[in-house]
C-alpha cells in the first residue's frame, strides 16, 4: 500500500450539516474499499486562485491516507460525479514519508505562565529598543542631496 495526499474544495455554499455530511461520504468511501486514514485536515473556505465553475471561493480538506492503486480509481470516479466538489488531486508521497499528528497542547499552569509572559514583554522591550538604536544609526549616516540633479531618476549616473 502507498500512501497518499488528496486535497478537494467543497463548493462554497455547502455548509454546516451538508459540509459534515460531504466529509463522513467521503471518509466512508475510502474506508470501504480498505484505505487506512492517517489525516483529515479542513482547511476551511479561503479565496481559489482563479475561478472554478464559476467560483471564486472554496472549501478546501486534506486528506492523508494509505491505500491500492484500485482505491484511488473509485474514489476519484465518485469525486467527479459529486457536484458539491468542485476540484480535486490526488499526488503519492514519497516513500518513507512521515505524516505528523498534531496533538493539543497542554496548558501550563498558571504561575510559570505568568513568569513566560513577564519574560516576554521584557524581552520585547529590548528588541523595541534596539529596533529604534538601529533606525535612528543609518539616518545619521546617509548624506543630504545636493542641488536639482540628485532628485529624480534622470539624474542617476552609471559608472
Amino acid at each position: 500500500m502507498r500512501t497518499y495526499e488528496h486535497i478537494f474544495i467543497v463548493h462554497p455554499e455547502v455548509v454546516g450539516d451538508d459540509y459534515a455530511a460531504i466529509l463522513d461520504k467521503f471518509k466512508n468511501i475510502l474506508t470501504e474499499q480498505g484505505a487506512n486514514i492517517l489525516k483529515v485536515d479542513e482547511w476551511g473556505a479561503r479565496k481559489l486562485a482563479y475561478p472554478v465553475k464559476k467560483q471564486i471561493r472554496g472549501s478546501y480538506v486534506l486528506v492523508i491516507f494509505e491505500a491500492g492503486a484500485t482505491v484511488i480509481a473509485e474514489f476519484e470516479r465518485r469525486l467527479r460525479l459529486d457536484e458539491k466538489i468542485i476540484k480535486f488531486q490526488t499526488i503519492v508521497l514519497p516513500k518513507g514519508a512521515d505524516v505528523v499528528v498534531e496533538e493539543p497542547a497542554v496548558e501550563a499552569p498558571a504561575a510559570e505562565g505568568a513568569a513566560a509572559e513577564g519574560a516576554a514583554a521584557e524581552g520585547a522591550a529590548a528588541e523595541g529598543a534596539a529596533a529604534e538604536a538601529a533606525a535612528e544609526a543609518p539616518a545619521a549616516e546617509v548624506p543630504a542631496a545636493e542641488g536639482p540633479a540628485a532628485e529624480g531618476p534622470a539624474a542617476e549616473e552609471t559608472a
